[in-house]
Formats: structure tokens, sequence, C-alpha cells
């Protein structure tokens, strides 16, 4: 059999899957700290293989032809976007906010965060932003002031005080984080978050590091190659449809 229909074949099925994942990445351009998912290839049956081990002629013949092999975070840094917000706040450097979710710690770039009628620190979705002891931060009522090293002050009639600092937190591999959702992850449990280095800029958030017009270019490029190998498999079963009906006339 003509190994051009398992090219034809791998190169569709490796299309669809990233065409997904490039559709996924387009409809969250405009989400606070999005990270956008990359593919990455890797060979059919070449996985499978122990070293120096030989694959079938079957393998021989499609190993050279790649499918998606997955896909992992891009963790590079989003735009700064200036929102004039006090409560704002966007991380430029590697690391992370701690949020505490109804299923546990979870980690964010998105730093729209609110005041609950308690005074505490929340995200958009009401749960609580963590200090560096992974406690909650209240906050009294004044002027909030957020320097860079995410060290939290209000000024009140009383004067100015510091009430807590942001805790960002890194990791020493991000690959093992899963994401949850658009913008959070969750840590391997053996994971153990250290104090990151990155500074902070209030009145401002982090949007996604993937812009709408590189997505919408990407998502037009894998629709038109999953189309051609459509097309590739249209020709490979119409020419084998003819070697059947040959030979079998023949017999």
């Amino acid at each position: 059999m003509d190994s051009g229909l398992y090219a034809a074949y791998t190169g569709l099925l490796a299309r669809t899957q990233a065409l997904d994942t490039a559709a996924n990445n387009l409809a969250n351009a405009s989400t606070n700290g999005f990270r956008a998912q990359r593919d990455s290839f890797s060979g059919v049956l070449a996985s499978g293989l122990a070293a120096g081990q030989q694959g079938s002629q079957v393998g021989v013949g499609i190993n050279s032809y790649g499918v998606l092999g997955g896909s992992s975070a891009d963790q590079s840094q989003g735009p700064m976007v200036t929102t004039s917000n006090p409560l704002d706040v966007a991380i430029n450097g590697t690391g992370f906010f701690a949020i505490r979710t109804a299923h546990g710690v979870r980690y964010t770039r998105d730093g729209a965060f609110t005041l609950s009628a308690q005074g505490q620190l929340q995200t958009g979705a009401g749960e609580p932003v963590l200090n560096t002891a992974m406690a909650p931060i209240t906050l009294p009522s004044g002027e909030v002031q957020i320097s860079g090293d995410g060290t939290v002050a209000v000024q009140t009639a009383a004067g100015s005080g510091v009430v807590g600092q942001l805790g960002i937190f890194d990791f020493a591999s991000t690959a093992g984080l899963t994401q949850e959702g658009a913008n959070r992850f969750k840590a391997p449990d053996d994971a153990v978050p250290t104090a990151s280095t990155a500074m902070v800029k209030q009145g401002a958030v982090e949007g996604a590091n993937q812009d709408s017009v590189h997505g919408t270019m990407q998502l037009v490029l894998i629709q038109r190659q999953a189309e051609m190998m459509q097309k590739a498999l249209s020709v490979f079963n119409a020419d084998f449809d003819k070697t059947a009906t040959e030979q079998i006339a023949r017999v």
C-alpha cells in the first residue's frame, strides 16, 4: 500500500487537532493572563520503539510523518494593558498570583482584582488573593498603593500603613502545571512554590500572549492545510477504488 496514504492521514489528523488549539487560542486573545497553547509533534511509531529497535514495514513507511504529540502552555510575557484601576496589578517577569478557590490553591497571571464587602482582595470570581504566607489580604477603606515588589499599603485618614504583600510565586519548572480554564493553573502536589523576583505594576493588567491578528492567520493557515490533506486522501481513495475494480475484474 502506498505510504502516501499514511502521510495524508497523519497530516489530516495532526492538522485537525492543531485546529482545535488554534481556535481556543484565538477565542481567548482578549482574556487577561491567558497563556496560549503551543503544539508539539512526534513520530507516529517512534515513541514506542526502544533504542536501536527496528520498526515494522508499516512503521518505516509512516515514521517520517508527524502527529500532534500534545500541547503546552507558552509562558512568555503578555502585553501590559493600562487600566488606571488601583486594584489591577500586572506581573512583569516570571511568576503567578496565588488564589484560593473551592478546589484549592490555584495560580494565575490575571491581576484584575476587586474588593469584597468585607474588604478582602479577590478575583473577579470572588476568590481570595493570597499573600506571601498563603493567607487572604484584607484592606481597610482608603487609597490603595501597591509597590513594585507587591507590598500593599492603604492611605487612610489616620495615615498610610502597610497591610500586606501580594504573593508572587514561581516554580522550578512550569512544565508540570496543569491549565484549568482560560487563565489559571494547578500545581502538582509535590511542587514547591518559591518567591518570585518579578516586579508588579499597579493600574494595569497583563493581556493574553496570543494576539488576535497572528491567531487569525494561524487559524486560516491550519484550515487550508487540513483541506489539502482531505483532498489528498480523496485522491488516494479514488486510486484504491480504481485499482480494486481492475483487480477484481481480472479475477
